[in-house]
């Protein structure tokens, strides 16, 4: 089945979303009962972590940790904004860099000026797109940025996009009180869907439409760490509580070129592999051997591969045993926990 299709649903009571390209599932949101990322606290410093530049701090949803922490002392109120999910058992990771994003705009408190996505190159539609952020935001202190969904879109949805994230700034920025306090709540999966996948898609939001599109199935498979790759390798994707590992199997071909297509295939399959089953953190590859001068073209494909993703990964490089390492985003719970 050609094309793209969003599925709004839910796994028992927990909201979810899935995205479905040419009949393959390729991303899935899953709500959580933790914190949100994209929720902003006004929180309240607790005690600072000596050696490592950070402080606790107290919110409504328990302990929450801040990196970067110059100049703020204990019992000092500050506004943060939750960054990623907490590894189990530990503080929600936060952030004072405050953005306000939806489908078009993100508004950017303390970093003014007016920016446009660098993928829409046409001057024209740039001019046009400049025309309309600036009669929007006349007059706003926050810089604004304009999202690659803009190319095309229709003048008013923009204009009304910017209007609503700048009036969701005022009201969170221009709050006197100093209690501790949620002043805005993370998007959930649906409304995350509508805002990050904007390409054209058939939307079903009909209940049981994760059945009816073998949702269902997919998730269950994702609970077996293997992943089949093409030309009859595949890999292992397993968690454990330091680092994802990932080993990768050129399987039943023995060719003296079998390394080295099972590692480019795992470069084109890693993004979907950890993104479908929410992981993150330190990510470690255990490559099938192949000779050092095919490196450059791994790390070329590895690179390309995770510019389409919207999970922020660094790519490491290599270690002395011949690993290749990464470092993810905490971005999604891992599914093992959401549905566990």
């Amino acid at each position: 089945m050609k094309g793209r299709t969003i599925v709004l649903d839910h796994f028992g009571d927990i909201e979810a979303a899935a995205l479905i390209v040419d009949g393959k599932l390729d991303d899935l949101l899953i709500d959580s009962e933790g914190p949100r990322p994209g929720t902003i606290y006004r929180a309240i410093a607790d005690r600072p972590v000596k050696g490592q530049g950070g402080m606790f701090l107290k919110t409504p949803d328990g302990s929450a940790f801040l990196r970067q922490i110059k100049g703020l002392a204990p019992g000092q109120p500050i506004l943060v904004q939750v960054s990623g999910y907490a590894e189990p058992g530990k503080a929600v990771p936060v952030t004072q860099k405050l953005l306000f994003k939806s489908r078009y705009a993100i508004v950017t408190p303390g970093a003014p000026g007016t920016n446009i996505s660098r993928s829409i190159r046409d001057e024209e539609e740039r001019d046009r797109l400049l025309e309309i952020a600036h009669e929007a935001s006349d007059g706003a202190a926050h810089g604004l940025i304009l999202r690659s969904s803009c190319a095309g879109a229709d003048a008013d949805d923009i204009a009304d996009d910017i209007d609503a994230m700048l009036a969701l700034a005022d009201k969170v920025l221009d709050d006197p009180s100093t209690d501790m306090e949620v002043l805005s709540e993370g998007d959930g999966p649906h409304i995350l869907a509508w805002r990050d996948w904007v390409e054209p898609a058939d939307v079903v939001t009909d209940p049981g439409g994760f059945e009816t599109h073998g949702v269902l199935d997919t998730v269950d498979s994702l609970s077996q760490p293997r992943v089949a790759l093409d030309g009859g390798a595949f890999l292992f994707v397993e968690p454990t509580r330091a680092l994802v590992a990932v080993d990768v199997n050129t399987g039943a071909d023995v060719s003296l070129a079998a390394g080295i297509k099972a590692n480019m295939a795992c470069a084109r399959a890693l993004p979907r592999a950890l993104r479908l089953r929410g992981l993150g953190g330190q990510i470690t590859l255990d490559l099938a051997p192949m000779p050092k001068k095919d490196r450059r073209p791994f790390e070329t494909a590895l690179r390309q591969a995770f510019r389409a993703d919207d999970v922020e990964t660094t790519l490491v490089g290599w270690t002395p045993l011949g690993h290749y390492e990464l470092q993810r985003k905490r971005a999604r719970m891992p599914l093992a926990e959401v549905l566990k």
